[in-house]
């Protein structure tokens, strides 16, 4: 870690957030469906912001409530590449980076949680 580095950013899980993060801009959602590709940008955003956050917490049960906040965020990431595969808008190859790196996360974060 250098000094320019936060404790959070050494996290595997916070460095596979990102991951999700940048995996998921590149998905080619075509034009007119801005409103679940907010949706995702949201949701996304949410998973590192809550574990830097939680990470900073003191105690394991403020620590722990961040992590869920964003185990439930990859869980709406999920739903929302599914739901856009359901609705036609991308297909199941185009996602299935970005489910694995957020089963990834969410494996993590239950074992944070811990």
């Amino acid at each position: 870690m250098t000094d320019r580095t936060l404790a959070h950013e050494s996290l595997d899980v916070y460095q596979v957030a990102i991951q999700f993060i940048a995996v998921s801009t590149k998905l080619p959602f075509p034009s007119g469906t801005g409103v679940i590709v907010n949706q995702l940008r949201r949701a996304e955003l949410s998973i590192p912001l809550n574990i830097a956050e939680g990470y900073a917490r003191r105690t394991t049960k403020e620590r722990n409530r961040f992590y869920e906040i964003a185990r439930g965020s990859a869980h709406e990431c999920s739903a929302i590449l599914d739901a856009s595969v359901a609705s036609g808008v991308l297909h199941e190859r185009m996602i299935q980076e970005g489910k694995d790196l957020l089963h990834r996360v969410v494996s993590m974060l239950v074992g944070l949680s811990r």
